[in-house]
């Protein structure tokens, strides 16, 4: 905010440069009332850059790409980093509910009675006589 903090607003172009979000963003953002803009007569806005800062904080971008857009940009990183260990806490999650539910398997099948049919007699068939 420094470099802007002596210009009383911002065009739409240079409030998506500053926060790093699209021109489209900031329109919608405008449209919806999320943002208070002025209107001009050309149908351009003129946005505080406090209200920037409210809503989306400022980010100063180099260039127009937008740094979680860019394959090397420091948030996309943070981003990937943040999920990866949220996976891997979800998978140790889901391996000690594997592990539990196996014990409990276990120890319901050793809980219920032995409900097998009784054993064969020695006859092949139960027509057969026994004197046979």
């Amino acid at each position: 905010m420094t470099q802007y903090a002596t210009m009383t607003e911002l065009s739409l172009s240079q409030a998506a440069k500053l926060t790093g979000k699209s021109k489209s963003t900031i329109n919608r953002a405008i449209k919806t009332g999320k943002i208070s803009a002025n209107r001009h007569e050309d149908g351009s806005y003129s946005i505080d850059p406090a209200e920037l800062s409210r809503v989306f904080g400022l980010e100063p971008q180099e260039g127009s790409k937008r740094s979680d857009a860019e394959p090397g940009g420091t948030r996309l990183l943070e981003r990937i980093e943040a999920l990866e260990v949220m996976l891997n806490r979800e998978r140790e999650i889901a391996a000690d509910l594997k592990e539990d539910r196996d014990r409990w398997r276990q120890q319901a099948t050793a809980l219920l009675p032995d409900q097998r049919l009784p054993r064969p007699s020695s006859k092949w068939w139960p027509w057969q006589r026994k004197n046979s």
